[in-house]
């Protein structure tokens, strides 16, 4: 009996032992990973949709295109109309030729930097006055004046300009038998080679001066690309020096690119 009773202990005691020592392991294993779970960095926030793509919230801003081109250029031909005291010595009708640049701030203002060549044939009763068969003269003209431009729809437009401008004026007879000395008429003024009320000696023949005056006008445009207008002007110039006057209404049709 109690040899049965200290087996029966025994077996007890054993299977408390084994109990004791998983409970031991399950503890320690808990423990362990609480542990782990104390030392493990925090997890790194995952960013934002605003963060990863900030212009879907603040879109690129937007560049507006250019309505104009800083600089454009123009060529243009035509007739003149002449004016002033220049009409009693120059018939019109006579060629014009005219090339530009323009430093253009908006598509409203600029400035416009001009080049001219313009014909003015003498008149038969000049000639006669001039006592001379045949003769030419022009004028050479540089520019350079603020221009407004006046949108008005997508294809026409229109401009107007005035500034001061520089002329040179020039010409030769091809003969004359006016006499040196002598008085001279309302040709010879004009001519600007009248030397204190006479004719001077073997220089009269030749004329050349410049003058300092101004000049005004304005145009209509048509664009007929995107890069390329047809523009037909008006131009008037009037230059002067020691009473001396030359005077000119261009009308030309041209290119502006």
């Amino acid at each position: 009996m109690i040899e049965r009773s200290v087996k029966v202990v025994g077996a007890a005691s054993a299977a408390c032992l084994l109990i004791c020592f998983m409970i031991c392991t399950l503890m320690t294993g808990v423990v362990q990973a609480q542990d782990a779970q104390t030392q493990q960095p925090p997890a790194t926030p995952k960013p934002s949709a605003t963060q990863e793509n900030p212009e879907v919230e603040t879109p690129a801003r937007r560049v507006k295109p250019r309505l104009f081109n800083k600089w454009t250029f123009n060529v243009g031909a035509g007739g003149n109309l002449t004016n002033g005291t220049t009409m009693q010595f120059v018939r019109g009708g006579g060629p014009t030729a005219d090339a530009g640049v323009a430093r253009n701030f908006s598509r409203f203002f600029g400035f416009r930097l001009d080049f001219s060549w313009t014909d003015l044939p003498l008149r038969t009763s000049a000639l006669r006055l001039a006592q001379a068969p045949s003769g030419h003269n022009q004028v050479y003209g540089l520019t350079l004046d603020p221009i407004f431009y006046i949108p008005v729809t997508k294809q026409w437009s229109g401009y107007a300009l005035i500034g001061p401008g520089f002329y040179h004026r020039s010409g030769k007879l091809d003969s004359s038998t006016a006499v040196p000395g002598s008085v001279c008429n309302a040709f010879w003024n004009w001519w600007g080679t009248c030397l204190n009320g006479s004719v001077p000696l073997g220089t009269f023949l030749k004329e050349s001066e410049n003058q300092f005056g101004y000049n005004f006008g304005g145009g209509i445009a048509r664009k007929v690309t995107d890069k390329i207008d047809l523009y037909s002007e008006y131009r008037a110039l009037h230059g002067s020096h020691n009473g001396n006057t030359t005077d000119a209404r261009t009308l030309t049709v041209g290119v502006r690119w």
